[in-house]
């Protein structure tokens, strides 16, 4: 039987957000039909000392340097605590300030971020790094205007920014707070047709007096007790107002849109050995998915080709060479964020014709022991171990 929800929401009928703003659900009062000020205040008060006992321990909690936390920002966009620590610490020893990011060379960067996925990441905090180095002195912003402007920060990781380093009281919406959200207002639309008022809500719980702890409570509560999937609500501070747990309707929100079939491309991908031993590798073009990465080259099959007829046109088309296909070396399944790959890798030997960049940045023939100079996708990673595992079999 659905629980009974507080007295504080119980006139507060949820309807189609297209017909009634958030504003108007929070702008409304007790017996006037409203939600006071008093549930805003409790909110606040809970969520703080639930995060004083039970918030994560994080080492970008321990600075108030924009630098470092805005590194963390960017690393967990898409990203859990858990695979972004090492990348975070080994990031800050390569690069421990904005001027020594500036300087750095793009390839070392994404070397550095290398299996961390979601690349443009890695390019924009490199590009934003160079910016402040020529119109901010090196010195981060703490104005909102300012610091949406550099590449690769949006609203929320501005607000993440500016309230953790400066303590300012800038609202945050990132994919854990819109599912508490979304929970506590028994959101009857998808978050994706709420931006706006879900905004509205943040702006409006945001502890002004505590900011920085504020922000950092509700990612955690997210991440920890508001789960996508059971979430603890047994533990949470904010069950007694939650109306999606006093409803019994926790586990259905939020609501999603419904998504389309995820596209799958088959590739046909050439790890091409020249006379010496030498293996060629080229770089991806700066623009689009994984750019300025380093790759074996390769495309998508056509209906009707083969894997060998596909990689022979596609090396004789991007690169401008002959070469003989051999057997295949593996094969590789691979999930990006809105469509999945099959890598269908061969070994092939070099025929004839100089290797042209003719689609891509650059090309390179490499040894496998120097490969690892180079910034590769996760997917090409694998195809790197399996030839190193066939090396060393050889030798034996």
């Amino acid at each position: 039987m659905p629980r009974t929800p507080p007295s504080a929401l119980k006139t507060a009928v949820v309807k189609p957000l297209q017909t009634q703003s958030l504003q108007t659900f929070l702008d409304r009062a007790d017996d006037r039909d409203r939600l006071p000020g008093s549930v805003i205040a409790s909110l606040r008060q809970t969520l703080l000392s639930w995060y004083g006992q039970f918030g994560r321990d994080l080492p970008w909690r321990q600075s108030r340097d924009p630098y470092v936390i805005w590194v963390s920002e960017i690393m967990l966009q898409q990203t859990q605590v858990k695979t972004v620590l090492p990348y975070y610490h080994r990031w800050l020893t390569l690069f421990p300030t904005i001027a020594a990011l500036a300087i750095a060379e793009q390839q070392q960067v994404l070397k550095a971020w290398e299996g961390l996925g979601y690349y443009a990441r890695a390019r924009n905090l490199h590009r934003a790094a160079q910016a402040l180095m020529l119109n901010h002195d090196g010195i981060f912003p703490d104005h909102l205007t300012a610091v949406m402007q550099l590449p690769g920060i949006g609203r929320t990781t501005a607000g993440g920014i500016l309230s953790a380093a400066f303590n300012q009281p800038t609202a945050i919406l990132d994919g854990n707070v819109k599912r508490v959200l979304a929970r506590l207002i028994a959101l009857p639309v998808s978050p994706k047709r709420a931006i706006a008022d879900l905004w509205q809500l943040s702006e409006a719980l945001l502890d002004e007096r505590q900011p920085r702890d504020f922000n950092q409570a509700i990612m955690d509560l997210g991440a920890t007790v508001c789960t996508p999937h059971q979430p603890l609500c047994l533990s949470c501070p904010w069950k007694e107002h939650c109306r999606a747990y006093n409803q019994g309707i926790q586990t259905e929100l939020p609501m999603s849109e419904t998504r389309p079939p995820v596209p799958h491309k088959n590739i046909g991908v050439a790890v091409i050995s020249n006379d010496q031993g030498h293996i060629l590798i080229d770089r991806r073009r700066q623009e689009g998915l994984l750019g300025g990465l380093w790759e074996f080259p390769g495309g998508k099959v056509e209906p009707g080709e083969t894997v060998e007829a596909c990689i022979q046109r596609e090396i004789r088309e991007e690169l401008g060479i002959e070469i003989a296909v051999g057997d295949r070396l593996i094969i590789v399944d691979h999930a990006y964020s809105h469509f999945r790959v099959t890598l269908n890798v061969h070994h092939c030997q070099h025929l004839s014709g100089e290797p042209q960049a003719i689609e891509c940045d650059e090309v390179r023939w490499v040894t496998l022991t120097d490969i690892d100079q180079y910034p590769f996708p996760k997917a090409n990673v694998q195809i790197i171990e399996t030839l190193r595992e066939k090396s060393i079999k050889a030798k034996g």
